[in-house]
């Protein structure tokens, strides 16, 4: 470590590439070079470098490398709610294939406000990230603004923009919600209720509607505006859905929610009612989190492949970020419906 007495103590100063290269009896250009995996070192030299950069507890400036390299070896991304249970499984699937191809990663938290999503693009970019990742809600016009001004390669996770025009990876969410009132239809039910996610979010909640009513448009069912609410996608609007449709003269047999949480937020409303699930009401979620197998009756729901959407996504941008040959920019993952305990027949 290298310190300088000022007044009374001692102060950590910062080791610069000039230190290793003075501690290694080396040019600053050798250590950089060192540093930044240029192969036109001898051995010999190189392990010289490493064990001055080990001595002094030297830590390049990844900005400091980024101006000479142009480049930082470094992604930005953006998730809409830290608290979300898929956002980890995607997360780590970003951050496996990041380490793969050696790099890091910059994690920022836009809590699903579309303001914050904006400045924290910006502040990325400002930050000299070779690629961003966005994994947010509703693609706006002011968001698309943002990712047009950027010159590196953009990458949306878990959604896309209505235009198709920004590289994508994601499931196909209109047929995902299809295929679960389909099961739901093939076991019988006619009345089937849907608790939706903000209908403002025409990429994957207002998808998943249009699945939902094409599956009883095709079944000749009546579509029932009473039978479809919309929440804000946590457990308690679950519980605050459920409980309207238990005030219903004529109630649903079962409940499609636009994602786990309310429909686990729907069957603790029906227990707390004394009411069974699958056995007075069938609910099915979507997405597939860790705790919908936890819960009792076990939720029966559409599981996306979230590590494969978050690596895929990744790898994507690797591409984008090397210009490589990219024979599909929107990618469509495929979803698998898991029938577990809390769908019935009647």
């Amino acid at each position: 470590m290298i310190y300088s007495n000022i007044g009374n103590g001692e102060k950590l100063m910062t080791v610069t590439i000039y230190d290793v290269a003075r501690e290694a009896g080396v040019s600053m250009a050798t250590v950089s070079r060192v540093v930044n995996n240029n192969p036109n070192v001898k051995p010999q030299t190189r392990k010289k470098v490493y064990e001055a950069i080990e001595r002094l507890g030297y830590r390049p400036n990844a900005v400091a490398r980024g101006l000479a390299s142009k480049k930082t070896t470094t992604v930005g991304v953006i998730i809409p709610d830290i608290s979300n249970p898929t956002v980890a499984e995607v997360a780590r699937g970003i951050e496996d294939i990041a380490n793969m191809y050696h790099y890091n990663i910059i994690l920022c938290n836009a809590d699903r406000r579309k303001e914050k999503e904006i400045r924290v693009i910006n502040t990325l970019l400002e930050k000299q990230v070779d690629g961003l990742l966005f994994m947010g809600g509703k693609v706006t016009d002011d968001h698309l603004k943002a990712f047009q001004s950027s010159t590196v390669p953009i990458v949306l996770c878990a959604t896309s923009d209505e235009k198709r025009s920004v590289p994508s990876v994601d499931i196909d969410h209109e047929l995902a919600a299809y295929d679960a009132v389909r099961a739901l239809i093939e076991r019988g039910h006619r009345k089937i209720g849907m608790i939706s996610g903000t209908l403002e979010d025409l990429t994957q909640n207002f998808m998943r509607f249009q699945g939902y009513r094409r599956a009883l448009e095709e079944a000749g069912l009546e579509f029932r505006e009473e039978y479809v609410r919309i929440g804000n996608s946590r457990y308690e609007s679950g519980i605050e859905v459920m409980n309207y449709f238990l005030q219903l003269p004529d109630r649903p047999t079962a409940i499609l929610a636009a994602n786990d949480e309310m429909a686990i937020g729907a069957i603790h409303t029906m227990q707390d009612n004394g009411l069974s699930v699958p056995g007075d009401i069938s609910i099915i979620g979507i997405d597939n989190v860790r705790i919908a197998s936890m819960v009792r009756p076990r939720l029966t729901t559409v599981a996306q492949p979230m590590y494969d959407i978050g690596a895929v996504s990744m790898r994507l941008l690797t591409k984008l970020m090397k210009n490589e040959h990219v024979e599909e920019p929107r990618v469509i993952l495929p979803h698998e419906l898991i029938l577990r305990d809390s769908v019935g027949t009647v």
